[in-house]
Parts: C-alpha cells; sequence; structure tokens
C-alpha cells in the first residue's frame, strides 16, 4: 500500500530525470478514480500524459485531466500527428497504465486492435504495461474476460487483480478498482524491478504450486496451493535480471502464462518434482522451494479406479516422501549457493508458526526460511498475507504483510542483501 512517505518523495527513472508514465483512462465509472492516481504521480515527481479514450471523456473532461497532468490531451492518433503520438509515447514511457481497463478496452488490447490512441500506444510500447481491470462482476468473471487476462499476461503485460466490494448500485463483488494508492505503490514496484536489475545474470531455480500423490487414476491427494507466491517472486525476479528455470506443480495455467522470460518445467509428484529440481538446482545460484510438497505418498497406487464399498471403509498405506528440501541444501553445487525454503505453518498448542519455521530452518540446513501462517481462509490465492523471513540460524532477517507480489519484493531483497557481494 502506499504511504505519505512514498507519495512525497521525488520519483526519478534510471537516467535521473523524472519517470515518464502514460496513464490510459477507459469510459468504466471509475475513471474519477484516476484523477487522484494522476495527483499521485505528479506529486512523486513523474511526468504523466494522460491517454482518455473517447467513452472516458464522458465521464471526466479533457479539461481536468490536462489540469492534472500539465500536458494536452489526445484520444486519436490523428490528433497533433506531427508528433506522431502513439509511438512517440510507446517509446518515452517508463511505464503505461491504463486505469480503469474496461471489458471492452481489455478485448481489444488482447487481440491487437490499435482503433484509437490508447491501444496504438499500447501496441506500440517498448516499457511495461499495467493494466487495472474494473467492471461489474458478471463480466470479471466471464470465460471471455478471462480468457483475455490469460492471453495479455502471456505476453507479458502485467494485470492488477480487481478489488471485491461495492460496485455500481447496490451490488458488490469482484470487480472494484483498486484504490489509486495500491495501483501507485504497483507501478513504483514494477518500474524498481526494472531499474535495479540487481539480479543480472544470476540463475534462479524456483518451485511453485502442490504436489499430487495418485491413490488411482482419477483419485489423489494434494493440496490448496495455487503456486501464486512462487510465481509472483519469479515474475519480480525476471524483471530484476534473474535467469530463472521455475518448476511448476499444478500451477494455475493464467499464473504460468504471465512467467514471459522464465524457462518453465512441470512436475506432477513429489519425485518429480525431487527430480526436476535436482536438475535445476545444479547450475542455480538461487534456489527457491516455494512449492508445497506432499510429506507422504500411498504405499501402492491401483491401477484402476477404486470402487465404493457398500459403506465399507478403506485403508491407505502412506508412506514418507523424501525430503527435497533438505537434499538440496546437504547436496549443494556450490557453496556460495542460496537456499530458501518455505514454511507454511498454522501453529498449535505446542509452538507458533515462528517457532515451528525456526526448527524447519535449523534442520534443514538452508540459508533462508520464509515462515507464512496458512489455512482455509489465509495464504493461499490471492488473499494478503504475512511472512517472517529467518536465517539458519533462527534471526530475523524480515517481516512484512502484503500481497504476494509485495512479500516477493520482501524476499527477493532479503537474497540479495544475504549474499552481499556474490551477486
Amino acid at each position: 500500500m502506499g504511504n505519505g512517505n512514498q507519495v512525497s518523495s521525488h520519483w526519478a527513472s534510471s537516467t535521473g530525470g523524472p519517470v515518464h508514465v502514460t496513464v490510459g483512462v477507459t469510459g468504466g465509472i471509475a475513471a474519477y478514480k484516476a484523477c487522484t492516481l494522476v495527483r499521485l504521480l505528479v506529486k512523486a515527481g513523474a511526468d504523466v500524459t494522460v491517454v482518455p479514450t473517447r467513452a472516458a471523456l464522458s465521464m471526466v473532461g479533457r479539461t481536468t485531466w490536462e489540469a492534472l497532468s500539465g500536458h494536452p490531451v489526445c484520444t486519436d492518433t490523428d490528433q497533433d500527428a506531427a508528433h506522431v503520438n502513439h509511438v512517440r509515447l510507446g517509446h518515452v514511457s517508463d511505464v503505461i497504465v491504463v486505469a480503469p481497463t474496461t471489458a471492452h478496452t481489455l478485448a481489444r488490447i488482447a487481440a491487437g486492435m490499435a482503433d484509437d490512441l490508447l491501444t496504438s500506444t499500447v501496441l506500440a510500447a517498448r516499457c511495461p504495461v499495467v493494466l487495472v481491470p474494473a467492471m461489474h462482476t458478471e463480466m470479471w468473471l466471464n470465460p471471455a474476460t478471462q480468457h483475455n487476462v490469460g492471453t495479455v499476461r502471456g505476453r507479458g503485460i502485467t494485470v492488477i487483480e480487481p478489488a471485491s466490494g461495492r460496485l455500481t448500485g447496490a451490488d458488490s463483488g469482484p470487480g472494484r478498482m483498486p484504490e489509486p494508492e495500491e495501483i501507485f505503490s504497483s507501478l513504483r514496484s514494477l518500474l524498481a524491478d526494472h531499474q535495479r536489475n540487481d539480479f543480472a545474470g544470476v540463475r534462479f531455480a524456483i518451485s511453485a504450486g502442490g504436489t499430487r500423490e495418485p491413490i488411482d487414476p482419477v483419485r489423489f491427494i494434494g493440496n490448496r496451493s495455487s503456486g501464486a507466491f512462487g510465481a509472483a517472486i519469479a515474475r519480480h525476479a525476471v524483471a530484476r535480471g534473474a535467469n530463472v528455470t521455475f518448476v511448476a506443480a499444478h500451477v494455475l495455467p493464467e499464473l504460468l502464462r504471465g512467467l514471459t522470460g522464465a524457462a518453465i518445467v512441470q512436475a506432477g509428484t513429489a519425485a518429480e518434482l525431487k527430480k526436476q529440481m535436482e536438475t535445476a538446482a545444479a547450475t542455480a545460484d538461487v534456489v527457491i522451494m516455494a512449492a508445497a510438497v506432499a510429506d507422504y505418498r500411498p504405499e501402492h497406487v491401483s491401477d484402476a479406479k477404486v470402487k465404493k464399498r457398500d459403506g465399507s471403509p478403506i485403508t491407505l498405506t502412506l508412506v514418507e516422501n523424501p525430503d527435497i528440501l533438505a537434499g538440496l541444501a546437504c547436496n549443494r553445487s556450490d557453496p556460495r549457493q542460496t537456499i530458501v525454503g518455505f514454511a507454511a505453518e498454522t501453529g498449535d498448542a505446542g509452538s507458533s508458526v515462528l517457532e515451528y519455521g525456526r526448527r524447519k530452518a535449523a534442520a534443514k540446513q538452508v540459508d533462508l526460511m520464509v515462515i507464512n501462517e496458512v489455512g482455509e481462509d489465509r495464504g493461499f490465492g490471492d488473499r494478503e498475507t504475512a511472512i517472517t523471513i529467518v536465517d539458519v540460524s533462527g534471526a530475523v532477517r524480515a517481516a512484512a504483510t502484503g500481497t504476494k507480489d509485495e512479500l516477493a519484493e520482501t524476499i527477493l531483497d532479503t537474497i540479495s542483501a544475504q549474499r552481499g557481494g556474490t551477486l
């Protein structure tokens, strides 16, 4: 989340000049929120150009955008044609953000259309592009919209998930545009990645998702992990210059489509994940085990579907899976290799989440352990979560609360600090 200190501080580009931000605005009712976003950007020292669609001008007028940004406002490519605006903006912008992004404009961008200045600018962009969808819940959840989200993410465009809350009228649900302060914070974080480049040439092996241990051809033992946390870490590592191998254990397809620049390897069971991670770790400088690995697997897997037995119980005998993380730490390919584990804990009467995490860090001999509390209503998927990062001695190296993208930054910052001069 943005705060007063972030907003008031000067925001410079990697060249030392002001950051150039193009703010696209579409014809959604949330267009009024973009006024606050523009004010935050200008206050932080950014040079802002607003590109509204024609429909957006029926929500907020041209005079308002020009007054807030200090620049003339155009909606079509034939306006101020001498400056070839769509090419100029696509080249000089450090980031392009479209807030709000209606379902219609999202579809046009996904289709590669260039029928106004905004879509033409996005198509000509050389910089990061961020879309902020805002629409009614049914429109957001419609398969066509979700397909378009996956399409643009697959091209490397960042899509900020809409918030859940009050919409137009009496309706409420997912589809609400996030608050301008949140969007501002995300933009700063994104550009910080691209400007830092502190992991340039560093090789990462990152696992994510949840393994599935088969019972029979149709049933398995699994867990709730979606792979969102590991995917966020991979995205930000790539943005900071890393060479990433991403080992995906049943990661959501839309998350994989957003991993432009990473080499993706699939794994299903714990045994498959172990093999793929050992291969990836052999040449990696940083190994991050974010996947939720099944501790146990059925001793015997039926070749045919197990049938019901008229109410009679079925007994499954489980055997322990190998400890992948401990094995990677014990058999490092290089003593300078950094091993990072995840401890998803619930805590109990015996010990706290932090205490269990510290024990794991010591037992597995990892350099860093990311400890987070999980449960049915916390930690998994898109939910905000909290983490504490400890080293092998149990000393706390970082602690933070936020979205998985924000926490991915915290984790990578801690890895960078831990590695010190070896980057």
